[in-house]
């Protein structure tokens, strides 16, 4: 049986991208096999991330769908069932930007009942990020405070939400045009973002950089003793300098994360926590745009070059 599939022979930019008929995985006995319905656009395609890939690769590693058949060793999911994954496309396992995937019984969550499908797939990438970041990285306690600048983009309103259930208090740099919305999800203080980070006043507890806009010095010179910067992103320059003797003289640390090197057990346990607030019809708020599979070319581009930044990329396929 014969699939349409989003692949690349080989890393590199794009142009990589063929859609093309391949071979439908076989399913394991662990394994389900599901009809995707909707994949967001995310990638290791350029390389930048080293991990094992085995050609022709399938792109993609967030999808939502529907179960169509069932490994003799699983147990929990039934045919017809509404699924999602976050965690193929790297470390060995193919992608999902196709018609089927198999997916590992291990990596695969209910989708809740009545929860809009696109809404959700478009938010697990970044809720998972920041459900992990905060609570497994970087540990935060009630109590402490913490500014996350960029907030407003995908993973920043996340981490603001979950920051703010965490009990800490929030502060944010972002446009002046978010101020509200930012505000209505949890920030107690809400900075222009193109003001130099030196004008703030405060120090905090933890910093969260999503942009990579800010100097490191100028982010450590606002942490408290025993302060935590959490980096999820780099520089374009990909260079920071710092003063080593007030670093570890105020037992001050930086902790880098990527959701690729999060282990299963803080996949599995982030997406019941985060399933719970999808439930809800929490954090499905992510502007979306929809495109076909055989736009995940442009879809790359955009998401490369940081164009359509407001909108989740979606590439609905069945």
């Amino acid at each position: 049986m014969k699939m349409k599939a989003a692949v690349i022979e080989k890393v590199g930019t794009p142009d990589e991208i063929k859609v093309r008929e391949i071979q439908v995985p076989q399913v394991g006995v662990n394994d389900v096999l599901i009809k995707v319905f909707a994949a967001s656009v995310t990638f290791v395609r350029s390389g930048a991330f080293k991990t094992q890939m085995k050609f022709p690769f399938v792109v993609g590693r967030d999808c939502v769908g529907t179960v169509e058949r069932i490994g003799e060793n699983v147990q929990g999911f039934s045919i017809g069932q509404r699924v999602w994954t976050n965690s193929m496309g790297y470390d060995g396992r193919q992608g999902i930007t196709s018609e089927y995937a198999v997916i590992p019984s291990s990596r695969l969550f209910t989708v809740p009942q009545g929860v809009n499908e696109l809404k959700l797939i478009a938010s697990v990438h970044s809720s998972a990020t920041a459900e992990i970041l905060l609570n497994d990285v970087l540990k935060v306690k009630s109590g402490k405070s913490v500014l996350v600048e960029g907030a407003a983009g995908h993973v920043g309103t996340k981490l603001v939400a979950i920051a703010k259930l965490n009990g800490l208090t929030v502060a944010t740099t972002a446009n002046v045009k978010d101020f509200s919305y930012l505000k209505s999800i949890g920030a107690m203080n809400n900075y222009d973002y193109t003001k130099p980070i030196s004008e703030i006043s405060d120090n905090f507890d933890y910093i969260i950089d999503t942009s990579g806009k800010n100097e490191l010095q100028l982010n450590l010179d606002h942490l408290n003793q025993a302060g935590e910067i959490g980096l999820i992103t780099a520089p374009r320059t990909n260079q920071f300098s710092f003063n080593v003797r007030d670093f570890y003289m105020n037992l001050k640390q930086i902790k880098g994360f990527v959701i690729s090197h999060a282990s299963l057990s803080q996949i599995q346990r982030s997406a019941l926590f985060i399933n719970q607030y999808f439930q809800d019809n929490k954090w499905l708020d992510d502007d979306l745009l929809i495109k076909t599979l055989d736009d995940v070319k442009y879809a790359h581009f955009s998401l490369e070059n940081n164009q359509n930044h407001r909108q989740r990329i979606i590439i609905k396929i069945n």
